[in-house]
């Protein structure tokens, strides 16, 4: 948690350095996310050295993020270490995009990952403390992310068509920039270290409850084919004869509705273990559907077009998920659960997807890789479905199951 110092107000006038913080930050990421891969590929890496590259990050966040969450407790500045991590990252790029060596661009690329992947974290954290105890919400804030996501992916394909590979280190230095600014024009703000630590025991009982690893492992399978999209949808446009603008234009459609999906879910969807599970496994088959279209499609609009499904497959599967984590576990385990189903479908998926997906796509095509989604989101389907059937059949609750297992 945390609190702006006693003698400092967050005036009306600081919130708009606030909102461009969050616009900004959310803007670099998604340059990196989106235009990064192409460039790679610019240089003269192939599919599978891109998708290995890619798949060091969750690696490093393993390291990172306790690292800056140190830091941020023993500083108690968090804006510093915001600035700290923005100019790390401006340097580390500017690295990155001037190796001229495979092993330089590894050794910069772990520099880069060690100051991005806790970047979004980090600056979420810095939000709610500076909204604490106001008439504020961070779901506003939020918004400002992804308009940033979503114009700057739009606006960014454009100028590195007609700027070439030099523009989209001059975007990221711009953004990075601009979010630097923004971060310098908001008040100081005092770290209150009382979050509780996630101990492994924790993370231990949350693994012997078999319904949350169950869970858990059909969410690792569906997010698989999800996060090699992520990574290689980029270069499948650009194979087919696409355009950085067409790109951009792919990953603008794929995040402009997430925010009506999470409005619409929140109202309409119950908040009761079996209808989740239903819906999960109901996103799961659209899932499955989306990566068919993405294998039959032989041109960049087509492509575009599917992007739309992701305001539903996704934004169900991340919203719906994390509400049934909350549900499959006792009170004091849901911190340690949701901690285990984040790593799972970010960071163990992750990995996976970089060196399967990058494999698959080099030697078979993309039209196999995606094939190759269908089957794992069909899979996660049946499992999810499953667990439906049971739960309907036999009841669930956590407290029972966690006396079951003598704890």
């Amino acid at each position: 948690m945390a609190h702006l110092q006693d003698n400092t107000e967050f005036s009306s006038s600081s919130k708009l350095p606030l909102g461009l913080l969050n616009f900004f930050v959310y803007g670099t990421m998604v340059i990196f996310a989106a235009f990064f891969q192409l460039y790679l590929q610019d240089i003269g890496m192939d599919k599978l050295e891109i998708g290995s590259l890619m798949a060091i990050s969750p690696f490093i966040s393993l390291l990172a993020h306790p690292f800056w969450r140190y830091l941020s407790d023993r500083g108690q500045n968090m804006r510093a270490i915001l600035l700290i991590m923005l100019t790390g990252l401006l340097l580390t790029g500017f690295l990155v995009f001037r190796a001229n060596t495979y092993q330089m661009l590894y050794a910069s690329m772990l520099l880069l990952f060690f100051f991005q992947s806790p970047l979004l974290a980090q600056s979420n954290s810095l939000t709610l403390g500076y909204i604490e105890g106001r008439q504020q919400k961070f779901g506003a804030y939020r918004l400002w992310g992804s308009m940033g996501w979503t114009l700057i992916a739009l606006t960014a394909g454009l100028i590195i068509d007609s700027m070439g590979q030099n523009g989209i280190f001059l975007l990221f230095s711009i953004t990075l920039v601009l979010a630097m600014g923004s971060a310098i024009l908001l008040p100081s703000i005092t770290l209150t270290s009382n979050t509780p630590r996630i101990s492994f025991r924790e993370i231990r009982r949350t693994l012997q409850n078999k319904y949350f690893l169950a869970f858990v492992l059909c969410g690792t399978l569906v997010s698989i084919p999800n996060a090699i999209n992520g990574i290689f949808m980029p270069l499948f446009i650009s194979d087919l004869g696409g355009s950085r603008l067409q790109v951009g234009g792919a990953v603008f459609l794929s995040t402009i509705f997430e925010v009506l999906a999470f409005i619409l879910l929140n109202r309409y969807v119950k908040r009761k273990i079996t209808v989740l599970m239903g819906c999960l496994a109901i996103v799961s088959l659209l899932f499955a559907l989306r990566w068919n279209l993405m294998a039959e499609a032989t041109d960049p609009i087509q492509i575009i077009l599917i992007q739309v499904l992701h305001a539903v497959t996704f934004g169900g599967f991340f919203y719906v998920g994390t509400r049934l984590t909350a549900l499959f576990l006792p009170r004091p385990l849901r911190s340690a659960g949701q901690a285990v189903y984040a790593f799972a479908l970010s960071g163990v998926s992750g990995v996976i997807s970089g060196f399967l997906g990058g494999w698959t796509f080099q030697n078979f095509g993309p039209v196999t890789m995606y094939k190759m989604g269908v089957t794992f989101a069909l899979i996660g389907a049946l499992g999810f479905g499953l667990l439906w059937h049971h739960i309907r059949k036999n009841g669930y609750s956590p407290s029972i199951h966690l006396e079951q297992n003598g704890k």
